[in-house]
């Protein structure tokens, strides 16, 4: 099994209140910890009922994510459960190519995502034809798509990886003898996870001999995730100017002029254990604020620098209103064609098996 934490919601409403007082104290006013009580209570309740299980990513709302989630975690955690599940239905709270890529891993089960307008700037940044021209001008290069693409766009791919694991996926096909590797659709993580492991990057559309062609290269798309290509090198130089002594964790989603400054660079779950289980006077993180709430709430004895103002409008859309109303209607069921499905399953399925 994953990972990723395991939650028991309770049972009882008194319960889910007390969790969520205790969980979100300073983080979400008392009043709205009473209102949103009762909805996510109903929730558990309609959860068991339905034999469904909750899956949270680490960007959700905080009256979420520490209230009806049975698993939270990162895409990489969330996906591997996603494949383990015995509940009928998977309700996926996060954005929709996370429901697609739970779709494609268990297509027997009802996979619901609360919202229809819970999309991602990175998967909109890449189609299927732009895969597929790719691979007509480097033939010879596989393809690893980010997990944070649309199934019809793995569906063209040899790979997926997640920014947890991406350097893994490049170096295990590096070292099957791959010279050239096509890596979408994220610009900035295909920079920093070239860098990471020591191989060149070009830019899609320049000359495959840019670089010598016994120097392993990296070909990166030009999307970016519209949240993380807005923290600069400046704010990392306030962060250490104000909080001196912080431990200053980044997302690979990052600028590389942002990672060079950072102290840590990884994913959510890298972040997530890192202010689990290593001591500092405060961590400040540069990823999605939601993240740096949720983390306030799961380790109360850790200090978190609360300097940040940046949320996904796609995560935000997911909330417990919109959580309830999806299992009540059966919506918004993820529905992918057989053919998507089966060539989309077999990068993801290279992608866990190397993780």
């Amino acid at each position: 099994m994953s990972t990723a934490e395991t939650l028991e919601p309770p049972i009882t409403l008194d319960e889910t209140r007390e969790r969520m007082r205790v969980r979100l104290a300073g983080i979400v006013p008392e009043f709205e910890i009473d209102l949103k009580a009762e909805i996510a209570h109903r929730i558990n309740t309609l959860k068991r009922e339905m034999n469904a299980v909750i899956l949270g990513h680490n960007y959700m709302e905080p009256a979420l994510y520490h209230s009806v989630p049975d698993f939270t975690g990162d895409s990489l955690q969330l996906s591997a459960i996603s494949a383990e599940t015995t509940a009928d239905i998977i309700v996926f709270c996060g954005v929709w190519f996370m429901g697609e890529t739970a779709k494609v891993l268990s297509p027997q089960k009802m996979v619901l995502v609360p919202s229809d307008k819970a999309g991602c700037s990175l998967a909109s940044g890449v189609s299927a034809a732009d895969v597929r021209l790719l691979k007509t001008r480097y033939p010879d290069a596989p393809v690893v798509t980010y997990v944070n693409t649309y199934a019809e766009v793995k569906a063209e791919s040899d790979y997926c990886c997640t920014s947890g694991n991406a350097g893994k996926v490049l170096s295990h096909l590096f070292a099957l003898g791959h010279k050239r590797i096509i890596f979408l659709p994220d610009e900035y993580l295909a920079r920093n996870s070239a860098a990471e492991i020591g191989a060149a990057y070009l830019s899609a559309g320049d000359p495959i001999d840019a670089v010598p062609m016994d120097k392993p290269a990296v070909i990166g798309w030009n999307a970016r995730c519209e949240v993380h290509e807005l923290f600069k090198p400046s704010d990392v130089d306030a962060i250490r100017k104000q909080y001196p002594d912080a431990v200053i964790l980044a997302h690979p989603e990052c600028s590389p002029e942002v990672i060079a400054k950072v102290d840590i660079s990884g994913s959510t779950k890298v972040m997530s254990d890192y202010v689990e289980n290593t001591d500092a006077p405060r961590y400040a993180l540069l990823t999605e604020c939601s993240m740096g709430d949720n983390l306030a709430g799961q380790f109360p004895h850790r200090e978190m620098v609360r300097a940040c103002g940046l949320r996904c409008k796609h995560m935000n859309e997911i909330t417990l209103e919109d959580t309830l109303e999806a299992l009540e209607q059966r919506k918004y069921q993820v529905e992918l064609r057989p053919e998507i499905i089966a060539r989309a399953k077999q990068p993801i399925d290279r992608m866990l098996a190397i993780r």
